[in-house]
């Protein structure tokens, strides 16, 4: 097979791994060399279908052995199976890299023969990228669970980055949907990827020459809808993950229809991209904003509004917490009101011990006062803004539907005339 054919086969096939962050690492050239990766992240390209894809993302091979319901490359699948040889993947990415197309790699695979072999094979190529040819851009390796620490050990070495998908959220369904994998399995190189990275950091305070082990820590990845687990139960797998493991991000990918298999939902309306969306939201409180899972969601509401963005949601859920005063209240209760960003938090912070803020001065700093006025105690906002209850400031900040361009000859909706009746 032409190598043309096997990147169409092996890039349509990465194109579901949306766990390909590039930010995050700084290397530099190494002497001779070609390439560096900066910390600001690379160039973004986006497929046709919204995904963004950063790098050369693409596949070793497609020719799984596992039998996983979810996946487009389970063995069972008649698709056009490819596989690269490292030489192949090592050319392609010096000569796109050269070309300016890419600058960096992300690599993963489907399981052949066995973990430790597909691993050896993806390290194969990162090592002879770094040694022989003096690559110093991004590289982004997939762990296969069920690899050996020694290798696992190696591609921290070479790798700036390195994931290992958690796929669904429980064990239970992962077993049920996937029953070659467990979270054990996945478990192992993520808490062994923890402990190295841990202990090179510790030995790099003493000596200026420690090598780097993965310099952009590592990520996951989980399926959203294809199984039943609440909101509530992600939000915590994921608040897990960066406090036991320390990812630096936990990726979420709403649940496509790719295979007929009884053990997948079948869904009646399009993939859950609006709960995703939210997902995220969610994290980036956890991450930037010092909210708690289970302050986002709890018993009583185990899953997210899918109108209203998690922020809004524990806003109205606490009606006792508001309005605050910004002249007086502390940062971290200012970074709580709806419409108030990190960035905007701290220069309010700063700015009102030159003065008393404005709203214009909360304008210019970033505020999105469509929101927050409803949850700030501020002068130049009416009393009455601050008597609503929580149903009607959802009901003021739920998106309004769009206006429809009416046929001149048809009425509108409300006045619709009655059904003609005989007596």
């Amino acid at each position: 097979m032409e190598v043309l054919e096997k990147l169409r086969i092996l890039s349509a096939a990465a194109k579901y791994d949306v766990s390909c962050s590039s930010s995050g690492s700084k290397r530099c050239m190494p002497p001779g060399g070609l390439g560096d990766a900066c910390s600001a992240g690379i160039c973004h390209t986006w497929a046709a279908d919204g995904r963004c894809i950063s790098l050369l993302k693409i596949l070793l091979t497609n020719a799984c052995k596992y039998d996983c319901a979810y996946c487009i490359n389970r063995r069972s699948n008649d698709v056009p199976r490819a596989t690269f040889t490292p030489k192949e993947v090592i050319d392609l990415t010096m000569e796109f890299y050269r070309r300016n197309y890419i600058e960096g790699l992300f690599l993963s695979s489907a399981v052949i023969r066995d973990p430790d072999y597909t691993m050896e094979m993806l390290i194969r190529v990162a090592k002879e990228l770094r040694t022989v040819h003096r690559f110093g851009g991004y590289i982004h390796l997939k762990a296969i669970p069920g690899a050996s620490e020694r290798l696992l050990f190696e591609a921290g070495l070479y790798a700036d980055r390195s994931s290992v998908n958690i796929e669904v959220p429980s064990d239970k369904s992962l077993q049920y949907l996937a029953p070659e994998k467990n979270f054990a399995s996945v478990y192992k190189p993520m808490n062994f990827f923890a402990e190295r990275k841990l202990e090179y950091k510790a030995t790099a305070r003493k000596s200026h020459y420690t090598p780097q082990f993965l310099p952009a820590g590592q990520s996951t990845q989980m399926i959203v809808g294809a199984s039943g687990e609440t909101d509530l139960e992600i939000l915590g797998l994921s608040s897990g993950f960066y406090k036991n493991q320390g990812l630096k991000r936990v990726y979420f990918s709403g649940y496509v229809p790719l295979n007929a298999d009884k053990r997948l939902p079948v869904l009646t309306t399009k993939p859950p991209l609006a709960r995703e969306h939210r997902l995220y939201q969610a994290d980036w409180l956890m991450r930037f904003y010092n909210f708690e899972y289970n302050e986002i969601l709890d018993e009583a509401h185990p899953n997210l509004d899918l109108e209203l963005d998690p922020k809004i949601g524990w806003a109205l859920r606490h009606p006792e917490m508001f309005p605050i005063d910004i002249q007086t209240a502390d940062y971290e209760m200012i970074l709580r009101v709806p419409g108030i960003g990190v960035k905007s938090a701290k220069l309010i912070v700063s700015g009102r011990r030159y003065g008393k803020i404005r709203l214009e001065n909360l304008k210019k700093m970033g505020v999105v006062l469509k929101r927050a006025k409803y949850f700030i105690y501020h002068p130049d906002v009416p009393a009455f803004m601050r008597r609503f209850y929580p149903e009607q400031v959802r009901a003021r900040l739920l998106p309004q539907p769009k206006e429809v361009q009416l046929d001149l000859f048809s009425p509108p909706p409300s006045l619709s005339l009655p059904a003609l009746t005989y007596n």
